[in-house]
């Protein structure tokens, strides 16, 4: 997985987070989905998410690892 700098986060667009209204959960590459699915499962574990937020950003990261052309 690349390591996101600030000023490269900052440019991604809204599109590209699990969470684009408090812009988290960065999914712009299946490196990073697959981070964004084991950061929801943790979140849920430690009571700081919901199932059903945890399952929406489940949801958009396995769109993306289907994707065939990401990365």
């Amino acid at each position: 997985m690349t390591k996101l700098t600030k000023a490269a986060r900052d440019a991604l667009p809204v599109a590209d987070f699990a969470e684009p209204d408090i812009r988290a959960y960065p999914i712009e590459d299946k490196a990073h989905a697959r981070d964004a699915k084991a950061r929801a499962s943790a979140a849920v574990h430690t009571g700081r998410m919901t199932q059903a937020e945890a399952d929406r950003i489940d949801r958009l990261a396995d769109a993306v690892l289907a994707k065939p052309n990401v990365p």
